[in-house]
């Protein structure tokens, strides 16, 4: 045991919830986003403002057209994995290799690729550090390692793990349909949560699939969290911390809230209450790629995906236009109300003594 542990440590190999749910996941979403949200932010572009060169067929493969950001979305499985080798501080042959092993579990897993190529990544990325320079043919036998693993669990597992994360999410999904109100509510919750927390809610609406009115949800979630930190916090850390957080990320937040977790009430209740709002109320749902219902306000990416899901659904023939009810629950949604409640909520934390001044500064 001892030996084991000491190869381990030589080799890197963390066999740790943070390591794999928390870093790996983490850039698996980072993958996602540039690749397949990039690909279809430049297809809306391109559609919406008419550039050719973005509307235009750029390669064939296998008689398949691409456009450019056709071609940025056809290369999300590698771009994953290559995130999750990454994070998982691979040498340089088993990084490369991680591109063939990416293809092939996001390829076999079908809809529910991201989940695939997540645990097959990881397995075949620790793998090859395990292989990587211990023999004087490491430049053959670490891809080899890295790859036949990578492909071999790809064609035993992948179609498995695929299936059953669309399953969990259209279960999910299905019944934020059937009772809006309650899984308005928890659907905003969690996923928000999960956005502040040091995991990835993107990575995880990806790998569900989480669209519709639980994507919808799912967003109204992530922008309660940011939103409302931002504008709460903003006696304590002004326009930085306004756009850092607004635009950036709410886990900035994380340190202080394992100082005092009641400054996470307000974005917490918020997120309740703008969760059923947004399926109840305003029907918004997330019909643009799944990685956008955990982005909230993150680059603008969780709208940026709303509005692609009305421009996608125009195009189909199922939506006549883009109404301004669409855009006020959009909004309001999304940044109105989270800057209204949030504030409000806290207000009243902060009468009770939960809150103080200082507690939301950041570092």
């Amino acid at each position: 045991m001892g030996r084991l542990k000491a190869f381990l440590k030589r080799k890197d190999i963390e066999i740790s919830a943070k390591r794999y749910g928390i870093d790996a996941l983490g850039a698996m979403a980072q993958g996602l986003f540039c690749s397949l949200l990039i690909g279809t932010i430049l297809d809306t572009l391109g559609k919406q403002f008419h550039i050719g060169f973005l509307t235009t067929t750029v390669a064939k493969v296998f008689g398949q057209d691409y456009t450019v950001g056709g071609l940025a979305s056809a290369m999300s499985g590698p771009a994953m994995a290559i995130a999750i080798g990454y994070a998982l501080k691979c040498p340089p042959l088993v990084l490369f290799s991680l591109v063939t092993v990416g293809f092939s579990a996001n390829a076999l897993g079908g809809a529910g690729g991201p989940l695939a190529v997540l645990f097959i990544a990881i397995i075949a990325a620790e793998f090859g550090k395990a292989v990587s320079k211990e023999t004087k043919v490491d430049i053959l036998v670490t891809p080899l390692v890295t790859i036949g693993i990578g492909i071999g669990l790809s064609a035993l597992i992948a179609p498995a793990l695929g299936s059953a994360a669309m399953s969990l999410g259209q279960v999910i999904m299905w019944a934020t349909n059937l009772q809006p109100f309650l899984m308005g509510i928890l659907v905003s919750v969690i996923v928000g949560i999960a956005l502040t927390l040091p995991i990835s809610s993107a990575a995880i609406c990806a790998a569900l699939g989480l669209t519709g009115l639980a994507g919808g949800a799912a967003v109204a979630g992530c922008s309660a969290q940011m939103i409302g930190f931002a504008v709460m916090s903003f006696r304590e850390n002004r326009w930085g911390g306004l756009i850092s957080q607004g635009i950036g990320t709410s886990m900035l937040q994380m340190g202080n809230i394992v100082k005092n977790p009641r400054i996470w009430i307000a974005p917490i209740v918020t997120s309740a209450i703008t969760g059923p709002l947004a399926t109840c109320v305003f029907h918004l749902q997330m019909n643009g790629p799944a990685v956008s219902s955990g982005m909230g306000t993150c680059g603008f990416v969780g709208q940026l995906g709303v509005y692609t899901g009305w421009v996608n659904e125009m195009a189909a023939g199922t939506r006549a236009a883009i109404t301004p009810l669409d855009w006020a629950g959009l909004f309001l949604i999304s940044f109105i109300l989270p800057a209204i409640l949030c504030p409000l909520i806290n207000h009243f934390c902060r009468k009770m003594g939960w809150v103080k001044d200082g507690d939301m500064k950041l570092a």
